[in-house]
């Protein structure tokens, strides 16, 4: 099944968890918008659209003849884009439970069992 997400969300989304996670570091340049375009089988507009969106974000630069480059985030800025992007993640859970007609003393122990799995799978992963 396809993403129903729009191809230019799912672009956007996929940089902005490389440059937030550090593993495009300031002043990476990166590909060419009709090179990325060409590259994902997308359209320029696509990949143009997301370029635009991380740019009105501040977590990307454009200039012309140089390119876009990952822009300078402070410390502060980064902790801000990384809890907005946990906090739209745990509403989108918390409506699909309240859909499915759990109570929020049953959301919090999901949750709860969710930490503790995921905490022990990382654990785990670490220690091989």
């Amino acid at each position: 099944m396809e993403d129903p997400e729009p191809m230019y969300r799912q672009i956007e989304g996929q940089l902005r968890k490389l440059i937030l996670g550090g593993h495009l570091p300031p002043g990476t340049r990166l590909p060419p918008v009709r090179a990325l375009a060409q590259d994902l089988s997308c359209s320029v507009i696509t990949t143009r659209r997301a370029y635009q969106d991380l740019e009105a974000e501040g977590l990307v630069r454009t200039r012309q003849g140089l390119g876009t480059v990952v822009a300078e985030i402070g410390e502060e800025e980064r902790a801000r884009h990384r809890r907005s992007a946990v906090l739209a993640a745990f509403r989108e859970a918390v409506e699909s439970g309240l859909r499915a007609g759990c109570s929020p003393g049953e959301l919090y122990e999901i949750f709860e069992q969710a930490v503790r799995q995921q905490t022990k799978r990382r654990d785990e992963d670490e220690a091989v």
